[in-house]
């Protein structure tokens, strides 16, 4: 039976998944393999799905028939990935006891359904009266971060097609082109650079690798440290 399960995208991942350009993501693999003693120029990793390690040979095996999702934590195919992003409840915030610190924290109180409000989401740039603080006994809108977005406000839900094992920098021009980066920004780059420094004998024109490597660290990604990565592909489906 396919399982649902959250994934958070920031603001650029979510338009480029309601725009249809964004068809794959990367998740950084916890824990990173290692090379295997056994098998020189191979690694491997514990896996928890299977108790026992596994390597990336393995995943990639004639015959392996989906080992690489059976073992990743986001899921195989056919399971599907239901996207937290940054957005925006109506509500209210109130203080509660909390015994295990001994002090009053703040709760949130979504009423946006009780309320009869839609959920708004950031990636769209909505026009709300946010109210400021969290005092006060009247109910308004607040921006909320994705993590702790509800089932219930998700509007973009993926279907898992396929996932593979590989190094970070080892992603394809196709595949960079798949993770949704703004092509329109990279060929205007691109002019930029042709018509500043044509003739000068400079380097450093954008291409989709480096668009890619400026993608994967505007996120606190660590390009230079090149991570085995979970690369999922998805596709859009109805939430």
């Amino acid at each position: 039976m396919s399982k649902d399960r959250p994934i958070l995208m920031n603001g650029a991942m979510v338009r480029a998944l309601l725009d249809g350009s964004k068809t794959q993501t990367r998740r950084v693999m916890k824990p990173q393999p290692e090379p295997s003693p056994h098998r020189p120029g191979d690694y491997q990793w514990p896996c928890d799905a299977f108790q026992s390690m596994v390597s990336v040979a393995d995943t990639r095996a004639p015959g392996a028939h989906g080992m690489a999702g059976d073992a990743c934590p986001h899921g195989a195919h056919g399971d599907r990935l239901w996207v937290r992003e940054t957005f925006f409840a109506y509500g209210r915030w109130v203080t509660r006891y909390s015994e295990k610190k001994g002090r009053d924290e703040w709760h949130f109180i979504d009423m946006t359904a009780e309320c009869d409000r839609t959920y708004q989401y950031d990636a769209d740039s909505p026009d709300l009266p946010l109210v400021t603080g969290r005092g006060g006994a009247m109910p308004g809108w607040h921006r909320r971060p994705a993590i702790f977005m509800p089932r219930a406000a998700c509007r973009i839900l993926l279907a898992i097609q396929s996932v593979r094992v590989e190094r970070l920098q080892d992603i394809s021009d196709a595949d960079i082109v798949a993770e949704g980066i703004d092509m329109d920004a990279l060929a205007e780059a691109q002019d930029r650079y042709d018509i500043v420094c044509k003739g000068s004998g400079a380097c450093g024109r954008a291409t989709e690798r480096t668009a890619w490597r400026d993608l994967w660290e505007s996120t606190g990604g660590d390009w230079e440290a090149n991570p085995w990565c979970w690369a999922i592909t998805f596709k859009r489906v109805a939430p």
